[in-house]
């Protein structure tokens, strides 16, 4: 259980749902680091839960100065960073998505903003401050393969960041710090409450069991545990590709 032991973390967007299931995850296997969030509450809780391995940082990814601070932070209190996992992303807050009638320029770009944007360019903030060797953690979607109604710029974002993915492996091959995608199906965490309405969450919930293989939905712990894989030594000959972890979601069809 020491994989990633003293190895240093950054996890954006981990004060909750998957981010959170893979700090603890990390947590588990030695690691120390930071956590970062927008929502102070959640933030104070989950650092609490991981305990004194890990500090809260408040920050935005679309903003440049708080991440520059992010990383500035972690690595004045524990030395250069190890793992960057760049998980916040997913829903904009008060955004709708929707079909190609009804987004606007607005939304489109909230959406891509969040969820390109921010991606790539927390890679590139990050740059100073990681060591050498360093594993890089880009998290995408299962959405990215599957067309599903009034998704299609979330999933065009998605696509991309797998392709993000070879294309900074192939710029960071002279320090070896490898970028590989890692893409969830379907996990039951809260971001549900933000997409679905409070009266069809548990059906919508239902429909994502039925048509996923393995007959559940995924658990951020899921996640957390793929996630230590792509950050350990055992996966030092995996590089630029992206590992599902969706319960067969993508690859394998039910007949019924």
């Amino acid at each position: 259980m020491n994989r990633l032991n003293n190895k240093v973390a950054v996890i954006t967007g981990g004060n909750s749902g998957i981010g959170f299931g893979i700090a603890e995850a990390f947590k588990n296997e030695g690691a120390v680091g930071t956590i970062t969030g927008r929502n102070e509450k959640t933030l104070s809780h989950s650092v609490d839960a991981l305990g004194a391995q890990f500090i809260g940082i408040s920050g935005d990814v679309t903003n440049f100065d708080s991440l520059e601070n992010t990383f500035k932070q972690t690595a004045e209190k524990f030395g250069k960073i190890d793992i960057l996992v760049v998980n916040a992303g997913g829903v904009v807050d008060g955004v709708a998505m929707g079909t190609i009638d009804e987004v606007t320029e607005e939304s489109y770009d909230g959406y891509m903003e969040l969820n390109l944007k921010s991606s790539y360019f927390t890679v590139q903030k990050a740059l100073p401050y990681l060591n050498d060797g360093a594993s890089v953690i880009l998290i995408g979607s299962s959405a990215a393969h599957r067309a599903a109604p009034g998704m299609a710029i979330y999933s065009a974002a998605k696509a991309a960041i797998i392709s993000l993915a070879k294309g900074l492996s192939l710029d960071l091959l002279p320090r070896k710090i490898r970028v590989n995608t890692l893409s969830p199906g379907s996990i039951d965490t809260p971001v549900f409450g933000k997409m679905v309405p409070q009266e069809h969450l548990d059906q919508v919930k239902q429909l994502w069991i039925d048509i996923t293989p393995v007959g559940r939905q995924g658990l951020p712990s899921d996640i957390g545990n793929a996630a230590v894989f792509l950050a350990s030594d055992e996966s030092s000959f995996i590089v630029g590709t992206e590992i599902l972890s969706d319960g067969g979601l993508t690859n394998i069809s039910l007949m019924k």
